[in-house]
Formats: structure tokens, sequence, C-alpha cells
């Protein structure tokens, strides 16, 4: 079977964020220069607004939900599911201040699936609601959130997946990915992998972020706590505006680690 053809984002959506974002980035480097940049804002405190990413549909799916509980923390035995929504709250609020119209697939604990067809089992029918969402709002990109386990409690870090065979959803994690790391100065350092996941089954850029493991101890007292989650959300959307600006031709991709196609 041969390479699937993927909706590509619209030229001019892409131009105008990228230029937008061009130019917030200008902007904010005259001001540092002029020392106009203030006290440093703690990293739980929401990015500025701008228009960086304007035109852009993003849909942010908190992974699990309701009957689908995920993983299980080890240490304080909070579920997956309550912290990839923490998670996915903070990613919208940092893209809306960017310019972004964002859709999530659930904002409360609760799965989506609805009991028919009978035949089909519950989390098909909860993934392929998922995918509808994102289809019928003409999203540009999908956003998976999630949590990791493993049985070596000494695994850690985050982790970027998408679907093989889509070079924009390859792109997008390697920025991800990079800026994942940049932000969070994690002990390992993951690659961003290609992964057989339901909701990346899309004809639109799209990753699941693995955000760090709830068996590591050291990792999940971090996943916990606000700043923390801001740190990822701001790093998540540093991931998208680099990619944007790829896409329209603005920058190069030194310091992106791309992962093999």
């Amino acid at each position: 079977m041969g390479v699937e053809q993927h909706r590509k984002v619209p030229k001019g959506r892409l131009n105008r964020a990228a230029g937008t974002l061009a130019m917030v980035l200008v902007m904010a480097g005259l001001g540092l220069a002029a020392g106009m940049a203030g006290a440093a804002q703690p990293a739980s405190a929401p990015m500025a607004q701008g228009d960086a990413l304007s035109g852009l549909v993003i849909v942010v799916d908190p992974g699990h939900g309701g009957y689908d509980g995920g993983a299980r923390a080890r240490d304080s035995g909070v579920w997956e599911k309550a912290m990839n929504l923490s998670v996915a709250l903070k990613t919208r609020q940092v893209l809306v201040n960017q310019g972004a119209t964002v859709v999530l697939t659930r904002e409360t604990d609760t799965d989506l699936w609805e009991g028919q067809p009978e035949n089909v089992s519950k989390k098909r029918q909860d993934m392929q609601a998922r995918i509808d969402i994102a289809k019928a709002c003409g999203a540009d990109m999908v956003l998976s959130i999630h949590m990791n386990e493993y049985r070596d409690r000494s695994q850690s870090g985050p982790q970027v997946f998408y679907r093989k065979g889509s070079d924009d959803s390859r792109l997008l994690a390697g920025c991800m990915q990079s800026a994942l790391i940049d932000a969070l100065q994690p002990p390992k350092e993951r690659s961003a992998l290609s992964g057989d996941y339901f909701i990346l089954q899309l004809d639109v850029p799209s990753v699941l972020i693995e955000c760090g493991f709830l068996s590591n101890s050291r990792e999940e007292a971090l996943l916990l706590t606000e700043d923390y989650q801001y740190r990822l959300a701001q790093a998540i959307v540093d991931g998208v505006c680099q990619w944007v600006q790829m896409q329209a031709g603005l920058t190069g991709r030194a310091g992106v680690s791309l992962p093999a196609p």
C-alpha cells in the first residue's frame, strides 16, 4: 500500500500565522534589548496574548475520561484521565492566547461512548467520536494529551508520537519533542516515534504527546504541579509555533531532531 495523501493546512493560513509570529518575535527581541522585558514571569503565568496562530483550528484531545481512567500514578493514585484534562485545559489557554481557535474533545471527566452500536467496543466508539469531532470542526491540527507508564520505574521523559507516512506530522512531532526537551530538561532525552494510535488516523497533522511517566516517582511529583503543567503546555505550543514557521519557509530545521521517516 502506498503512502496516503494528507490534507495540507492552507498556505494562506500558515503564511498569516507565521508572519504574525515573526513580528511577535521581532518585537519581543526589541523589547528585551531596550530593557522593557521587566521581571521574569513564573512558568505558571499564561503566555501574553497575541495572534501568532490566528486562523488555525486546533483540536486538543485529553486522552481517556469517564469509565476509562487510563494509567494510574504509582504513588498518588491519581488517574491519567484527570492529568490529561488538566494539561489540555492549560494548552488550550496558551493556544487561544496566541489566536488559535481551539476545540477540546472533552472538557470534563467524561467519555465519548454513546452505547451504539452494541457490537462495537466502548473504546472504539470513544476514539471514533474524537476523530469525528476533529473532522466536523475542520481541524488543521490535532494534539492528543496523554501520560505514560512502564513497569521499569526508572523510565522517564516526554515523548511525541506521529503517524508513519505523514511528513507533516513527523515534522510537527520533531518540533514538539525538541521544544519539550528544551523546556523541561528531562534526565532522559527521548526521540519522537511513529505510532499506530487510533487518534492519529487523520488526514491533518496529528501527534500524541506522552507528557511523562506516572510510574516514575520523581516525574509523577512534577506532573502533579500546576507549574510543571504550564511548562508542558507552553512547550507544546512552542512546538506548534516552530512547525508553523517551518511550514511557511521562515525558518530552517536547525535544532530540531527529526525522527526517521
